[in-house]
């Protein structure tokens, strides 16, 4: 089987961190949604979490000199960042990608990659 990462990078934290309980579910419920129609279609959800908030992020990159230099938040001054990440297998990319049509009901943006085996 082939195996896929179902990432939603513009998720808004503002709106997240203001939303409540129930919109929170409404979410997760959306989610679970996405998990049955790719059983459905032969796939499956083999892991995957919600990611902390942007701001409690750290980032280590070359600096100057080459030395590694640490800091604090998101890399990009975007309000675009990584919110969560889907795990999947599954033998159909196209119903993969029908699947992943009902996770835009509760994120902006949904990006599909294949993961390259070696």
């Amino acid at each position: 089987m082939s195996r896929y990462v179902v990432m939603f990078p513009a998720d808004n934290e503002a709106e997240w961190d203001a939303g409540t309980q129930a919109d929170h579910q409404a979410v997760y419920d959306t989610d679970m949604q996405f998990a049955r129609l790719l059983e459905k279609r032969g796939g499956e959800v083999t892991g995957g979490r919600e990611l902390a908030a942007s701001r409690h992020a750290h980032v280590v990159r070359r600096g100057p000199n080459g030395t590694a230099l640490v800091t604090s938040g998101p890399y990009t001054e975007s309000a675009e960042q990584l919110s969560g990440f889907y795990l999947v297998t599954c033998d159909d990319e196209e119903g993969l990608l029908e699947a992943a049509e009902v996770l835009v009901e509760a994120h902006p943006a949904v990006e599909i990659r294949l993961v390259e085996e070696s």
